[in-house]
């Protein structure tokens, strides 16, 4: 069973915006936070942003800050991003994941990516 389940990926021209969300099927308490990751074309995987799960505490990448927002919904184990201004830079697939409190972003789990395309 798939545990981070995504969607909201797609193709957008420069200057629009998409919504990511992001479900994780077995939160438990442990669960420190949920974010983004993006992996564009001949680039490595680098951090978008990041929401804690108790305290709503953010964190985003330069590149998105004012451009993105990041947002969740405890009841539902979900979080979103918002991306507005999209440009063609920010091509590429964006990935879910969540960590246990005491570890980092990008050391717990992943999900399965979604592809974001921005159009110049």
């Amino acid at each position: 069973q798939v545990r981070l389940v995504e969607s909201g990926g797609g193709l957008v021209q420069a200057g629009g915006s998409l919504r990511l969300s992001c479900t994780d099927s077995r939160r438990t308490s442990r669960d420190d936070g949920m974010g983004w990751f993006r992996q564009g074309p001949g680039k490595e995987r680098a951090f978008v942003a990041a929401i804690n799960w108790s305290s709503g505490a953010t964190s985003y990448v330069d590149s998105v800050k004012s451009r993105f927002t990041i947002y969740k919904d405890n009841a539902k184990n979900t979080a979103y991003l918002q991306m507005n201004s999209l440009k063609p830079e920010d091509t590429a697939v964006y990935y879910c994941v969540t960590w246990v409190t005491g570890t980092e972003p990008g050391f717990g789990s992943w999900g399965q990516g979604t592809q974001v395309t921005v159009s110049s």
